[in-house]
């Protein structure tokens, strides 16, 4: 499954039409909400059936498309799902008194980004695949497409789903289509072992480094003088609500080049290896130091391991996560522990007398591990996967059989 975006050109009319259909969805998903949480034991269908209730009820949500009612109701049941699926029952998750939130399903509320969900009707694309008209009863109009994907290549048919997604710098269309991305690549016979740093944004078993890009700390100047800025602004002004606004295109813009960083990194360590091993970090647990919670998240670990794993799934490349113990304090050469602290960056073994990079010998500790074993590997990588289909929604990450490791 692939989503392609393109920016959606129109009036500001139109983009008005456009608030009322996301305001309208989310109603819609926190209606079916209300609805289950005061009938327990009631399913999907029935929240599909609820739908149409509403639509008789409220006169303005009965001008959404009837299949944009259903997709919202089905973005309930997902939230449902997602809390009903964690154990066998929510009564034996909570009695496992796990730490953290217990992932109850909680009402959407207005915020700068927002969506509306269409099927196979509400929308039509032109003949030559550049405009995009909305004819629900919101009636919004005709949107030129402004983007790099060329939709000639796939049939109509094969339209799944269309999106409407309201970000701080305009409105986007989101492209659902039913086609499998698998793309091919000449062996090369080489293997990697990658371990993520702060110093660095990781140290392979070769010894090659990649620098840090640190995106939320160059824009962290500009970022808190906006942040000072709309502070002195009056609460409902619209001078607020100017200063908002630039505020979140300038965090869009870094979420933005945080991605960018990740899937060409990514795609390069998959394409030119042909068995890549990280570390199954748990970086949620990672975060809870407050002195490294900021670097930590703005390193993206976790995005970065995604998309290696998406892109081992296209190029048909074995991606591996090893356990993370030890894999700094054992020496490489002779596999004794040698306990450091985390200050300490260069590895010298009292046992064997090898001195190494802190890093490189985790990561040929990492890349040992891998090879030795199949691990555990899955796809999850936002934007190309099918994470926009209802069905998709109600799992977790898909995970792939093990492999054999290579010899």
């Amino acid at each position: 499954m692939l989503v392609f975006e393109a920016k959606l050109d129109g009036q500001d009319s139109q983009y008005q039409l456009l608030d009322e259909a996301i305001r309208t969805a989310r109603f819609v998903r926190n209606a079916c909400l209300r609805y289950w949480m005061d009938n327990k034991g009631i399913g999907r269908y029935e929240l599909s059936a609820y739908c149409a209730t509403l639509a008789q009820q409220f006169e303005w949500a009965g001008k959404l498309n009837s299949m944009a009612r259903q997709a919202s109701a089905e973005r309930a049941w997902s939230a449902i799902a997602r809390f009903l699926s964690t154990t066998r029952s929510a009564n034996d998750n909570c009695k496992k008194a796990l730490p953290g939130k217990k992932g109850f399903p909680k009402f959407k509320k207005e915020q700068t980004h927002g969506s509306v969900e269409y099927k196979t009707c509400g929308w039509k694309l032109s003949d030559d695949r550049r405009y995009i008209t909305f004819s629900d009863g919101f009636k919004a109009g005709t949107f030129k497409l402004w983007g790099t994907r060329d939709l000639h290549f796939y049939q109509l048919k094969q339209f799944k789903r269309v999106r409407v997604v309201r970000r701080a710098d305009g409105y986007y269309a989101q492209f659902c289509i039913d086609q499998d991305r698998v793309e091919t690549r000449v062996p090369s016979g080489k293997t990697i072992g990658i371990d993520v740093g702060l110093n660095h944004f990781y140290t392979d078993s070769n010894g090659e480094t990649i620098a840090n890009p640190r995106h939320l700390r160059k824009s962290e100047k500009s970022l808190k003088r906006l942040q000072r800025r709309m502070s002195k602004t009056k609460k409902g002004s619209n001078n607020r609500v100017k200063f908002r606004n630039k505020l979140a295109r300038k965090h869009l813009k870094v979420s933005r080049q945080r991605k960018d960083f990740a899937v060409k990194t990514a795609r390069c360590v998959v394409r030119s290896n042909d068995l890549v091993a990280y570390e199954d970090l748990k970086v949620r647990n990672m975060v809870r130091n407050r002195h490294l919670a900021k670097s930590i998240s703005d390193a993206a670990w976790t995005q970065f391991r995604e998309w290696v794993e998406y892109f081992g799934k296209v190029f048909g490349v074995v991606t591996v996560a090893v356990p993370p113990h030890y894999t700094s304090q054992n020496c490489s050469n002779c596999g004794q522990v040698v306990k450091k602290t985390l200050s300490t960056r260069t590895h010298i073994c009292p046992h064997c007398g090898h001195t190494q990079d802190r890093d490189w010998n985790a990561a040929r500790n990492i890349l040992e591990k891998g090879l030795s074993t199949a691990g555990h590997v899955g796809t999850n990588a936002s934007g190309e996967t099918d994470q926009y289909l209802s069905e998709a929604t109600l799992s977790s990450k898909s995970t792939r059989g093990k492999r054999k490791p290579k010899e």
